[in-house]
């Protein structure tokens, strides 16, 4: 019977992340998926700062980035007519060290994290499908089908639940799915199309209540189209080509499509399941939340559910933390999806909504607003927080503790760039670390050195304070470069209070 400490089902990103970044960490893990191959029809198509920043830890950002492509602009189109251009290449250059919206379509993705997963020796067992598992309590049995219809037992301490919207694994452990599924059945399309312009922009295009988003992504006259099918057609997806589709707001785009590689349909959902966690079973990405592309979150949520879970799960398979430190995954990522789904449902709605006065809204109302908001350098940044996940903070988690400045427990570190470096540069490893901006206390080095925990401190400079950094302070960031703790001392009396009290003793 083969052994393992932590048993994947899925290998599409949130699977894979979570696969890397335990095998990062030397825990040993079996990814098994019941498809043949990476998926060929994808609609996730961004990539966002906030885990561009995460993929620094595998040495991966830079892979990704340069695979990718950087979107300039999005351009808001109606009735036939561009309404509005957005510009978009460096949104957030005050917020993150990826300033940019970057589009690598799923599929690519995919495959990307297949190949670094192999340079760690760790390879995806395809065809291979969970036929059953129980929680023994000390661990957890599962039954597999291989690919050659042959079942094997096997054993492992967690089972990680990355298996999609339909997840068995949720069914088995008794976990609720409450939500509802829209109405409208949409479509994604791989295209050749000559007429965007410009070519090199995306643009997003309303004609009464049809819609179509265009995305370019780097290759000459390809694009991905996401689009809705409405009226009778939508009753029979399966008997749906790209022929069927509504075609008005492509064609006030002036664009024709000359080929289309491949065409799929979909329905849009808004689910959150109740339960993240039951004894030694996860669940992650979509197994646990399904909600609608606006804004393009879902992908980029999935993985950072795999990032949250991955360091926990190797402090307790370490005996450096306690079980209950597993308690603060769902606490922390379920609250998160709560509100995700509440904010892409009501983006969602207000893009699909029939009617004429809804019609009015969206091609007269909301490029005028949009136009005239996106002035402000203020609302740019609000809105490159929000989409890039970067103002994601879990201030009311139980690992959360202390304020400092404007930063407090919870939140993410503030990137603060100060002459051709940043602090953000140190925070390519997976552990805890002590940052201090000014001086530190001498019992704080003596006790970082003692615990094993590396002391970064910087030179105060006026970029810390417009981060919000408190000069002196000390922040205790978790593996996942969240702060733990921020206390304004600079006390280690402070931080190993903090520890003490979560059980977590990095020295076993």
């Amino acid at each position: 019977m083969k052994q393992m400490e932590v048993l994947i089902v899925g290998a599409g990103p949130t699977g894979l992340a979570l696969a890397l970044w335990l095998t990062k960490q030397g825990i040993k893990i079996r990814i098994i998926d019941k498809s043949s191959g990476p998926g060929e029809t994808s609609r996730a198509m961004a990539v966002q700062a906030r885990t561009l920043e995460f993929y620094r830890q595998l040495d991966l950002a830079d892979a990704v980035v340069n695979a990718g492509y950087k979107t300039p602009a999005m351009n808001m189109w109606a009735r036939g007519k561009r309404q509005v251009q957005i510009e978009l290449a460096d949104a957030g250059e005050k917020i993150s060290p990826y300033p940019f919206v970057l589009v690598f379509p799923q599929d690519r993705h995919e495959r990307l994290l297949v190949e670094r997963l192999g340079v760690l020796g760790i390879e995806v067992e395809r065809q291979t499908k969970l036929l059953s598992f129980e929680d023994k309590g000390d661990h957890v049995s599962a039954l597999l089908r291989l690919p050659d219809g042959q079942e094997e037992s096997c054993t492992a301490a967690y089972l990680a639940g990355c298996d999609g919207a339909r997840s068995p694994i949720r069914h088995e452990i008794g976990a609720g799915f409450e939500g509802g599924t829209y109405k409208q059945l949409f479509y994604v399309a791989d295209v050749v199309a000559s007429g965007v312009n410009p070519a090199s922009e995306a643009h997003v295009a309303f004609d009464k209540s049809d819609f179509v988003l265009v995305m370019p992504y780097g290759e000459v006259q390809q694009y991905r189209l996401i689009g809705t099918v409405r009226g009778e057609r939508a009753e029979h997806p399966e008997t749906l080509s790209f022929e069927d589709v509504g075609q008005d707001a492509i064609r006030g785009l002036n664009v024709t499509v000359d080929k289309v590689n491949w065409f799929s349909t979909y329905r849009v959902h808004h689910r959150v399941t109740d339960k993240f966690r039951r004894g030694r079973v996860f669940l992650l990405g979509d197994a646990a939340h399904v909600h609608s592309p606006a804004g393009g979150q879902g992908m980029n949520t999935g993985i950072l559910d795999a990032i949250n879970l991955a360091w926990k799960l190797a402090a307790v398979i370490k005996g450096q933390a306690p079980n209950s430190l597993l308690d603060s995954y769902a606490v922390e990522r379920q609250t998160f999806a709560r509100k995700l789904v509440e904010t892409t449902d009501k983006l969602f709605t207000f893009a699909t909504a029939e009617g004429s006065f809804a019609e009015f809204v969206r091609t007269h109302i909301a490029p005028t607003f949009i136009s005239v908001a996106y002035l402000s350098e203020n609302v740019r940044e609000y809105m490159f927080r929000i989409v890039s996940q970067t103002t994601l903070s879990y201030d009311d988690s139980p690992l959360s503790e202390g304020k400092a400045g404007s930063v407090q427990g919870g939140d993410r570190l503030p990137w603060a760039p100060v002459a051709g470096s940043d602090n953000y540069a140190l925070l390519t490893a997976i552990g805890w670390q002590v940052h201090v901006y000014g001086e530190a206390q001498a019992d704080l080095s003596s006790w970082c050195q003692d615990k094993g925990i590396p002391l970064h401190v910087f030179s105060w400079q006026p970029n810390h304070k417009k981060a919000g950094l408190a000069q002196n302070a000390a922040y205790l960031l978790r593996p996942d470069t969240y702060v733990g703790i921020a206390d304004p001392q600079g006390s280690a009396a402070a931080l190993d209070k903090y520890l003490l009290d979560r059980g977590i003793n990095l020295k076993v």
